[in-house]
């Protein structure tokens, strides 16, 4: 088979999406190893790692393929964990599927695999990539302004790579993969992007008899599995009581710390009446929860956005990113895409525009072409166009 010395390192959850994409590449020929990372193991927030490496070794001996663990409990608590909570205690709404995504499984993960020989890393998740060969003209910017002056005259002598939305729309998580670069992708395989439903996916675990096949998928936070976010942060954020007031001015009740809220949340905000009442903002010079009736649920839209820590998929895109007019001025760029904030939300067609040079990153202003709801700061703004994703970046001002 002409895969049989092509090795693949594929990350094993003990859930059957990376079941099954082990078996896909097992049948098609490739040196499979089955790999479960253990990331996170605090007695006093208990996540089911052991069952699920039980889980994920079982699928392996089936398959008739090795089995390693390989243990990263130390960097998740430092990339990944400290992270959420400096987010959290900054008044910020973090998202650590993607901080997982980019520190531990396309991280710590592919660079081990790839020290260790692999030729390739493949995951579970639901996601397409799609080999873009050599064009002799920009065309990948036809909808950009303004890059004239960018050199590209090497930008795409070889083979590049899309990622592209999951045929399961349903269960497409391109949302959580926009720090990924070319370097990663070229080596990645995504198996099961390419099948229609969850349920064919499950089937095919069915046929194949793999232990995992009617596990329920996993929920919660990367790793961690569904843990009380206010709990879990409780230790680490400041309890100062507080007003909470409607968009009006009417005071309804009390807070006991900003931090344990989020932009748009309509659940535990802790106010009876005739509600339900939204989260529309957070003042923190005032200590002021600021809430919104369903009436007024406009309060909550905004047409714009700025992001920072921005990354594209694209090296073409990446250009821009790194682009400087003359004199270090700040580059006239202006990109048409259709923009998510949160995951699952359909894209809502924006222009993206660069507004600032900063020392380290650049930043972006991101202008919806209608009123979006909750955009919160700390979460991830989303860019695509049509079944391609771009890039990304970190909400930073509403």
């Amino acid at each position: 088979m002409e895969n049989k010395n092509t090795k693949v390192f594929v990350a094993m959850s003990g859930g059957v999406d990376s079941s099954v994409a082990a078996l896909l590449l097992k049948n098609e020929g490739y040196d499979v190893t089955g790999v479960f990372m253990k990331n996170w193991a605090d007695p006093a927030w208990p996540c089911p790692w052991a069952e699920d490496r039980a889980d994920a070794m079982r699928v392996c001996v089936k398959l008739g393929i090795p089995f390693e663990t390989w243990d990263f409990t130390k960097e998740y608590k430092t990339k990944v964990v400290d992270y959420m909570i400096k987010e959290y205690t900054s008044g910020r709404t973090p998202n650590p599927d993607v901080m997982c995504n980019r520190e531990i499984k396309f991280g710590l993960f592919f660079d081990k695999a790839m020290a260790m020989g692999a030729d390739h890393i493949a995951t579970g998740h639901y996601i397409r990539r799609e080999p873009e060969f050599p064009i002799s003209n920009f065309q990948f910017l036809k909808n950009s302004k303004s890059i004239e002056n960018l050199d590209i005259g090497n930008s795409l002598k070889t083979e590049h790579f899309k990622l592209k939305i999951a045929k399961d729309r349903n269960k497409d998580q391109s949302y959580f993969l926009w720090t990924l670069k070319q370097e990663q992708i070229a080596q990645c395989l995504f198996p099961i992007g390419e099948i229609e439903s969850k349920s064919e996916v499950r089937k095919i675990a069915e046929q194949s008899n793999l232990p995992t096949a009617d596990k329920k998928d996993s929920q919660g936070i990367c790793f961690m599995g569904p843990v009380d976010v206010q709990e879990f942060i409780r230790p680490y954020v400041k309890t100062a009581i507080g007003d909470i007031v409607t968009t009006s001015g009417q005071k309804i009740g009390t807070h006991t710390g900003l931090d344990f809220y989020t932009i748009g949340q309509r659940k535990g905000i802790g106010v009876g009446g005739t509600g339900p009442y939204y989260v529309a903002s957070k003042n923190y010079k005032t200590n002021t929860l600021v809430v919104s009736p369903a009436d007024n649920i406009s309060a909550l839209e905004s047409n714009s956005l700025t992001a920072s820590d921005v990354s594209f998929v694209h090296d073409s895109m990446r250009l821009l990113q790194q682009s400087h007019a003359v004199n270090g001025n700040v580059s006239n760029v202006s990109i048409n895409v259709q923009a998510s904030i949160r995951y699952r939300q359909e894209p809502v067609s924006a222009t993206l525009s660069k507004v600032e040079n900063g020392p380290s990153s650049a930043r972006w202003q991101v202008v919806f072409d209608r009123p979006v709801r909750a955009i919160t700061p700390g979460q991830s703004v989303v860019f695509y166009q049509g079944e391609e994703l771009l890039g990304g970046g970190v909400i930073d001002i509403v």
